[in-house]
Order: C-alpha cells, then sequence, then structure tokens
C-alpha cells in the first residue's frame, strides 16, 4: 500500500470509528461531529477561571484567545445558578453566541433524577443545544460498604442517563483523585455500567488519573476509552508545599504529563472529542473561580492563550 493510501485508509478509519457509535442519536447532540477533523482539537475554556466575567465579556475573550466555546458552570457560585437556570442559562448562551463563542458544555452539580431543580438545569441545557454536561461528584458513605454506595450510584447513572435519552443530551462523569467516588477508572466503570451507554459516559481526566494511577494510566484509558465522551486537560508534577509532598498544578507542558503519548493514544483509539481545559496553577485567583483577581486580567488571558496553543501543537505532533 503506497504511503500517502495509507496514511489516508486510517484517516477515514479513525473518522467512522468515531462517528459509528453516535449513530442514530438525535441530531443536535452530534452536530459538532460533521467538522470532525483528527487533526485538530476542539478545546473549551473552563469557565471557572473567567468568574471575573459577565458572560458577553467572556465569550469576546474566548475567541480572542482561540478556543472552540466555553464549558459553562451552571451550579452553585458559578456563572449560572441552577435556582436561576430557566431564566439566566438562556441569556448566557445567548450573550456567548453572540459574542461568536459556543456552549456546548455545561459543569453542573446535578445527582438525582428525583431533584427537581436537577430536571430544570438539565432540561433547560438541553432545550438551548447543550451537547455535554458534568454531573456533581459522588461521595462515599460513612456508614455501608463501598460496594454497595457504588451500587447505589450506579443506578442513580442508569436513571440519569434515561433522563439524558429523553432530553438529548449526554452525561460525563468526571474521574476525580481523592475520596470521590471516581478516583479509580475500575469505579467509573462500575457505575457507568448499567447506563444507557450514548448517553452517559466519561469525562476523562488524565491529571487525576495519574495521581492516583502513576504509570498504570495507559491500562486505565484502555479500560474506559469507549466510555469517553469527553476530556479535561491538565498538567502537575509532584512537589513540596509546606514541607508535604504533593501534586503541584503547573501549565500545560511543564509537568510530568506524557501529552504526546497520551494524544497518541487517544488518536489510535479513534477519540476525538471536546476538551475542557483547566488552568489550576498559581492565576491571581482565577484558578480558584475568584471574582476578583489579585493580578491584571491580562495575565490570565495570556496564560490561556498560551495552554490552548501548546495543547493544539501537542495533538498536531502526536
Amino acid at each position: 500500500m503506497k504511503e500517502s493510501t495509507r496514511r489516508d485508509f486510517i484517516k477515514k478509519s479513525m473518522i467512522a470509528a468515531s462517528v459509528i457509535p453516535f449513530l442514530g442519536l438525535p441530531g443536535n447532540i452530534w452536530a459538532l461531529n460533521n467538522e470532525f477533523n483528527p487533526e485538530e482539537l476542539s478545546v473549551h475554556i473552563f469557565s471557572k477561571h473567567l468568574q471575573f466575567l459577565d458572560w458577553k465579556t467572556m465569550g469576546q475573550r474566548v475567541v480572542e484567545m482561540g478556543f472552540s466555546g466555553i464549558d459553562l458552570t451552571v451550579r452553585p457560585k458559578g456563572h449560572v445558578l441552577p435556582e436561576n437556570v430557566k431564566t439566566d442559562l438562556p441569556r448566557a448562551i445567548k450573550d456567548i453566541q453572540n459574542a461568536g463563542s459556543t456552549c456546548q458544555l455545561i459543569t453542573t452539580s446535578v445527582e438525582d433524577v428525583n431533584n427537581p431543580l436537577d430536571v430544570d438545569v438539565l432540561e433547560t441545557a438541553a432545550s438551548l443545544g447543550v451537547q455535554f454536561y458534568r454531573p456533581g461528584w459522588f461521595r462515599y458513605p460513612e456508614n455501608g460498604t463501598m460496594e454497595s454506595a457504588i451500587a447505589h450510584y450506579a443506578q442513580k447513572v442508569k436513571a440519569l442517563s434515561e433522563l439524558n435519552q429523553s432530553l438529548g443530551i449526554v452525561g460525563c462523569y468526571q474521574n476525580h483523585s481523592g475520596k470521590f467516588v471516581g478516583a479509580s477508572m475500575w469505579e467509573v466503570k462500575q457505575i457507568l455500567a448499567e447506563a444507557i451507554p450514548e448517553y452517559f459516559g466519561a469525562q476523562y481526566d488524565i491529571r487525576h488519573n495519574m495521581v492516583e494511577g502513576a504509570n498504570s494510566w495507559e491500562n486505565s484509558l484502555r479500560l474506559i476509552h469507549q466510555n469517553i465522551k469527553t476530556i479535561v486537560v491538565k498538567d502537575y508534577k509532584w512537589g513540596q508545599e509546606n514541607g508535604k509532598w504533593q501534586p503541584v498544578n503547573v501549565p500545560i507542558g511543564e509537568g510530568m504529563i506524557d501529552f504526546k503519548r497520551y494524544f497518541r493514544l487517544l488518536k489510535n483509539y479513534g477519540i476525538n472529542v471536546p476538551v475542557s481545559l483547566h488552568m489550576e496553577y498559581p492565576l491571581g485567583g482565577a484558578e480558584k473561580g475568584k471574582s476578583i483577581l489579585t493580578v491584571d486580567e491580562r495575565v490570565v488571558f495570556d496564560a490561556m492563550k498560551k495552554d490552548v496553543n501548546s495543547l493544539k501543537k501537542l495533538w498536531r505532533e502526536a
């Protein structure tokens, strides 16, 4: 086989592998895949880090920095409060779109289909064309076994997936290091086991997976890759703070994550999904979602632009 023909075959195969799982789904969910390009990365900034901006200004700055869109916080202390979702989310998305950006992802505190406020968030988001949402994290109760807790949360996720199917939106559970349910990808796999796979999957976070799994992260990615709907990116290294060893967050490319290896694996699996960029290294309070900064806004914008450009370059080179 000629090399040029081989490259074309690989590219077409990757596209097919990414689209096939989505056939038969409501058209508005997978509109993004009509523009699928394995050579480009769709990066959305986590709006937590732009809490000091209003919706319209945020949309304008995001376009200027080269992001594909915004992963909007629709949760307590977020850009849109859950109790105001019916009035404020339409206004927020309109302002973002009028600025030339998009809102395909939201981050929420949703946990239970029996909570009317959670249902309001999902119904409103779906009606506005939001494609993906991250729910809140589950926690292990002090009483009872971990196995029973996982079984309980698997039923909650199943119910959410059924609601998602009726609305045309996809839930994505993020793995998070620490004591949350889902620090291990095996836990995530188990809580997703009974969900409708097209409507509830994983938001894979390479940073948190490496903190918990160190050199076994490739096994975890292999385990969960068929469930991945969106991914989170950030970088870190181990260091001492106040005399204690712990993960220290750093700009993209300055830490321990081998992004080229990671991105090559994603490409091999045929995965090119929306990316939410998180920036948790010191940025004058922006890293913590502060509405008042201790640095000039341009410091934050410059850091964001640098990170998004680094990610796109690493993806192209992988």
